[in-house]
């Protein structure tokens, strides 16, 4: 916390709300993404009643707070809980604890958490995921929700909702991206041994992750790929680099990735534009020609597509972050 009380800022609170029956893995997410942010994050952890919680293995966790806490959060994150605990109708603690939430405050949920806020009707009329085992159990119980279980993280205003276990990872460093750039956020990644980025609208279940033995891996081209962004690459310089077919390099990066080739270099070339608006003082003619973009238009193109803003307001955003 010390960088942060070097530039006399309040770190931002995270309350993360424990529920009985929570997974540990999940829970101990965010206090291990956002405590390697350099101090801008406090991450506190609560209870509904203050008292301890009951994981779903065989032991149960202390917390150092009860609910009245959450009314001093920023951001409030609320875990996940097996089936078994999805309750039909929210109970009364849990309810509420969730009413002390400020109307201001930004409010995450990891899996299955994403039913505790769509049964207090926090979701409706928004779009939001969680786990692809339960969306139809979801999509029964909330009609109301615009459920979309083929992503790994939705951010829908200041309502967030991410998939299962894993992508608490990526919805956690999404906030540290967009609180303060990539160029942190990677760092972070680096310090957690986790992959920096992986698009919110990436699919959720990959069939296949790893080849099968024998098979060729597209790995080595998304390598290659990446030190040539600069370069207008197409469908058949990659497979022609992997030494596959058109259809077979395409089925097979679909597979591995969860993506289509072209999608993927988009986000790939949207990343690195995004770290040399914050890192450099680059023309954005320039930083588009340095990614592969055509034009400057076509990066504020793809950036608003991303993120919503344009280059030059990106860039204004995350100049004090440098």
């Amino acid at each position: 916390m010390r960088d942060m009380q070097l530039l006399g800022r309040r770190p931002e609170r995270i309350v993360v709300l424990a529920l009985d029956g929570v997974y540990p893995f999940e829970l101990g997410i965010p206090s291990r993404i956002f405590g390697a942010a350099d101090g801008h994050y406090e991450v506190l952890t609560c209870s509904v009643d203050g008292g301890p919680v009951r994981t779903n293995s065989d032991f149960t966790i202390g917390v150092a707070h009860g609910p009245e806490i959450l009314r001093t959060a920023d951001t409030v994150i609320v875990t996940s809980v097996p089936p078994t605990h999805i309750p039909t109708e929210l109970p009364a603690e849990v309810a509420a604890a969730l009413a002390r939430i400020r109307p201001d405050a930004r409010i995450v949920s990891i899996c299955t958490a994403a039913f505790v806020l769509a049964a207090a009707g926090l979701l409706d009329g928004r779009r939001a995921t969680t786990h692809w085992q339960v969306a139809d159990l979801f999509r029964r119980r909330y009609p109301q929700v615009d459920l979309d279980p083929d992503v790994l993280f939705v951010a829908d205003g200041r309502m967030l909702t991410s998939a299962g276990a894993a992508s608490g990872v990526d919805i956690c460093l999404h906030i540290v991206r967009t609180d303060h750039g990539s160029e942190l956020a990677n760092s972070v990644a680096r310090r957690c041994v986790v992959p920096p980025f992986r698009d919110g609208g990436q699919a959720q279940y990959i069939e296949q992750p790893v080849p099968e033995s024998g098979a060729a891996s597209t790995a080595a081209t998304r390598a290659w790929a990446l030190e040539r962004l600069d370069e207008p690459l197409t469908l058949a310089d990659l497979a022609g680099h992997a030494r596959m077919s058109l259809r077979t390099f395409a089925r097979r990066f679909q597979g591995e990735v969860g993506l289509s080739p072209g999608r993927w270099l988009i986000q790939q070339r949207v990343t690195r534009a995004r770290h040399l608006l914050e890192a450099s003082d680059l023309p954005v003619d320039r930083i588009a020609a340095e990614v592969g973009f055509a034009t400057g238009a076509s990066l504020r193109q793809h950036l608003h597509a991303a993120i919503g803003v344009s280059p030059v307001t990106y860039r204004r955003t995350f100049q004090r972050t440098r």
